[in-house]
């Protein structure tokens, strides 16, 4: 994709000024991991035994390890590394829940990690058509990230997105110790896991109210997991669960900043609840589709003015 900088009338190129080290890639993202990908960062260069990962991170939203390797060369497998990654997390659990308590100074317990939601991210200016194909499956816990840095101080950062997966790596793939580890615990969740859980009526409301969000910008990506599906910018914004008779909307804000004229949203500040934020929407049907859009459009502008004023 070629960039220009418009002076007066002429338009002058942006030039790519590529990494030269790895370091460089690592450095903007563990400093900026909260803006990029919505984690919280735990250690760089974490050992273990013959491992080194590059970036330990954690998911607050899935309650879940990320691993993150940054990579500048092309030259190795996605699926061979990232599922040794998996397996070495799942058979040492207690070591990456000490690393988040000496690393961060807080507790987290055991029973609180969900690690089906476990997941690799790979880093890197670029990648091959074949390591692109390689994670067209739809139970495949790896992301691909391409990052680019530009000569006018910009940084892109894009997510390589399959298209329309529908094959199980299960099926394909030669079976090994890391892939059975990995299979027995973690699942990849897709919006056919929630749809199965309501109606064709809930179903045809929660399509409606997609199409309405992911109209709201577009870097606007859908995140399905365990218990709702989540529409994330850099980080959750609004969450869905569908039901049998009815869809749960919750939005990303914290109690006082919604302004909901209409009284559509209850408070669930101090109530246990699925999805994040303080706002929860049930509805049956779609006659308040665009009030509620509009609200969920509000939450998306909150917040992302919250993290322009943390990038400053």
């Amino acid at each position: 994709m070629a960039l220009y900088r418009q002076m007066e009338n002429q338009l002058q190129t942006i030039e790519e000024l590529p990494f030269t080290l790895e370091k460089e890639i690592q450095s903007i993202c563990e400093n900026n991991l909260k803006s990029l990908l919505g984690l919280d960062f735990v250690r760089s260069e974490f050992r273990m035994g013959e491992f080194r990962i590059d970036s330990l991170a954690y998911d607050g939203d899935s309650r879940a390890f990320i691993v993150i390797e940054y990579k500048r060369d092309r030259n190795y497998s996605v699926i061979d590394q990232g599922y040794a990654y998996l397996s070495l997390m799942l058979n040492n659990k207690a070591d990456f829940i000490l690393e988040y308590n000496e690393s961060t100074r807080k507790n987290l317990k055991r029973n609180e990690v969900d690690w089906s939601q476990s997941r690799v991210i790979f880093i890197a200016p670029s990648f091959t058509t074949y390591q692109k194909e390689a994670i067209n499956f739809r139970d495949l816990p790896i992301e691909l990230w391409e990052i680019r840095r530009y000569s006018n101080n910009t940084i892109s950062f894009n997510r390589v997105v399959t298209k329309g997966a529908t094959e199980s790596i299960a099926t394909i793939a030669k079976p090994t110790d890391d892939l059975d580890t990995v299979a027995k615990e973690i699942k990849v969740y897709s919006e056919d896991d929630q749809l199965a859980n309501g109606s064709p009526a809930t179903s045809e409301l929660y399509d409606k109210f997609k199409s309405y969000i992911l109209n709201i910008a577009d870097d606007i990506q859908v995140r399905p997991t365990k218990l709702y599906i989540a529409f994330v910018s850099s980080t959750n914004f609004c969450d869905i669960a569908i039901q049998k008779k009815s869809i749960k909307i919750w939005i990303n804000l914290s109690l006082g900043e919604l302004d909901d004229h209409k009284g559509v949203a209850r408070d669930v500040s101090g109530i246990g609840h699925h999805g994040n934020g303080d706002y929860e929407i049930q509805i049956s049907d779609d006659s308040e589709l665009e009030y509620i859009v509009s609200l969920i459009k509000s939450g998306y502008s909150i917040i992302k003015s919250k993290k322009l004023t943390e990038s400053r």
